[in-house]
């Protein structure tokens, strides 16, 4: 749900750690849920809203960084922040390069973590957003026949109606009104608009 509160969800080992950001958290306003290893999280569900994973790199068994190519390969692109009393160059460089939107070293100042917090948060607003979109733009797609969505895919190379008609074999006014149907029922204001959609879908066709 997009108008569910934030949640910044915290791994680390260290009870103390746990408890100091929940308290920095809430002096900010913002729910926190904390675990003190990757498998208590990955036993717990996600919350609803937007959220982010502040993540110490040791933890007893699984690692954090082993957890972020766990949940990159699981197409989870829930956003990742690194605490490490232990850290070194390659550790974050492999972080970063993995999509972690920071790799903080202990002691970090309080400000540091809330700002790449806000970073992390509106990250993962935007990605749900997009999500929603796509899926709104898959519905609409299916309600598309096939020969609309034949022409919604030549439309998409950039080809004239005419072209169109000579594709598909049918007349330049036949294509014209599958061209009408397929902006209604996508909802596309523009040509451009419904190209961006046909992108987003992945819906492409080559001439010939």
């Amino acid at each position: 749900m997009a108008s569910a509160p934030p949640t910044v969800i915290v791994v680390d080992d260290d009870q103390s750690v746990r408890e100091a950001l929940q308290g920095l958290l809430r002096s900010v306003g913002l729910a926190a849920l904390l675990f003190g290893s990757v498998r208590e999280f990955l036993a717990a569900p996600l919350p609803q809203g937007p959220r982010c994973l502040v993540l110490d790199v040791r933890l007893p068994g699984q690692s954090g960084l082993d957890l972020q190519d766990e949940l990159h390969r699981a197409g989870c692109s829930l956003p990742i922040i690194f605490i490490t009393g232990h850290g070194d160059i390659p550790m974050s460089v492999r972080a970063m390069k993995a999509g972690a939107v920071e790799f903080l070293a202990k002691p970090f100042r309080d400000q540091d973590l809330l700002d790449a917090i806000q970073v992390a948060l509106e990250r993962d607003g935007a990605q749900r957003a997009d999500d929603v979109a796509l899926a709104e733009f898959k519905q609409r797609f299916e309600s598309l026949t096939p020969r609309e969505r034949q022409v919604l895919a030549l439309v998409a190379t950039g080809m004239l109606n005419k072209q169109i008609a000579g594709e598909i074999g049918v007349t330049e006014i036949t294509v014209k009104v599958h061209r009408g149907q397929v902006m209604k029922k996508m909802g596309a204001r523009s040509l451009v608009d419904l190209v961006r959609m046909a992108d987003r879908l992945g819906v492409t066709a080559k001439p010939g």
